[in-house]
């Protein structure tokens, strides 16, 4: 070893950190409630793993908690509140009993909120290894898309394969996974995106057809790929869509509700009261008698109400080392933003117009 070497590694610092950074939001509000504040790093307890994050995921559900509108985020934390519900790292500190995990170990970690910090603590049941091939920030974001795709196919919908599934806004984080794992299930798959600078986007994850929704009659194109209907239609639109979503499936069909992206604002950051109310009188209701007449299901979830269920992260986990290995999926198209730019992630994700994942770098 040379001696500028040794003098260089004499110069590093080993320590562990004893500050961390993260964002706060001390009440609901736009933009400006998400502040970056300075805390001690925490220990991590019996059973929990400390990680030093190298990138967090950025998902919709955020800007929903930032705005106070996120039901899981009011009811299990409450004021201040830090988002994020998944990052990627270096396991820095190890509580009493813990053993699948070594000091230095690249992972992934599930945290029901508070992502978006430069270290967490986390149980260490919703931990897993940094799947191999994947860069940090791509590793960050799979999970939460990943398995939100994953519990609506496998878990709701079942599909078969050769089954007609519609697939709404297809070139986001989501819905390129909804496509991907869609076609592993060996269906046909109509992707739907709100402009032509997504449509690549959808056509790479998988789809049979793009519907371009900005330049194209949505439910006319729908109709021609599908003429007796959809076996399956994954919605996370709300009110814009619901409607004709339900109407477009044929009998025995399943309509996967996941998200109300429509009744959110596209820019300002602040909830539109009036939209909101006007959105939530023009939801469709389900009467059962009809359901049973029509012979058509709607299934809906929350994964954050879902936290628990350890036994189905599991499941999936496993599923997701396997198709990376097989090659049978890819990490969705990532953009990266530091952390200091957060509310211009937020922004972005808003309006509507981002493709794939957006992830914040500590």
């Amino acid at each position: 070893m040379s001696a500028a070497l040794r003098e260089m590694i004499g110069e590093l610092d080993f320590s562990p950190k004893t500050e961390m950074h993260k964002v706060v939001i001390p009440k609901a509000g736009s933009y400006d409630q998400l502040q970056i504040k300075e805390f001690e790093v925490p220990v991590p307890g019996p059973g929990q793993v400390l990680i030093e994050t190298r990138a967090a995921g950025v998902n919709y559900a955020d800007v929903v908690v930032r705005m106070g509108l996120y039901k899981s985020a009011k009811e299990f934390v409450g004021w201040p509140i830090t988002p994020g519900f998944e990052v990627s790292g270096v396991v820095t500190g190890l509580g009493e009993g813990v053993v699948d995990f070594q000091l230095g170990d690249e992972v992934v970690g599930l945290t029901l909120f508070g992502g978006y910090s430069s270290h967490i603590v986390t149980e260490s049941r919703y931990v897993y290894h940094k799947p191999r091939g994947l860069s940090f920030a791509e590793a960050a974001a799979m999970p939460a898309v990943f398995m939100t795709a994953w519990f609506a196919l496998f878990e709701l919908a079942h599909p078969r394969p050769g089954s007609k599934i519609l697939v709404h806004s297809a070139a986001g984080g989501v819905g390129a996974s909804l496509v991907q794992l869609a076609k592993i299930a060996g269906s046909e798959v109509v992707g739907v995106v709100g402009g032509t600078h997504k449509v690549e986007a959808a056509r790479a994850a998988g789809c049979d057809l793009v519907i371009d929704k900005s330049t194209q009659d949505l439910w006319a194109e729908a109709r021609s790929f599908a003429p007796e209907g959809y076996d399956v239609i994954l919605d996370a639109n709300g009110v814009e869509t619901l409607g004709q979503s339900y109407a477009h499936l044929r009998r025995a069909g399943k309509l996967v509700i996941y998200g109300f992206a429509t009744m959110m604002p596209k820019k300002g950051g602040k909830p539109n009261w009036f939209k909101l109310v006007s959105g939530w009188l023009r939801t469709p209701r389900y009467n059962p008698l009809n359901l049973t007449t029509d012979s058509k299901s709607v299934l809906a979830f929350n994964l954050s109400f879902l936290f628990d269920r350890t036994d189905l992260l599991e499941l999936f986990v496993a599923d997701l080392h396997q198709w990376l290995s097989e090659g049978s999926i890819v990490a969705p198209l990532v953009t990266e933003y530091p952390l200091a730019e957060v509310a211009r992630a937020h922004a972005d994700i808003e309006s509507g117009r981002t493709v794939g994942k957006l992830v914040l770098i500590p």
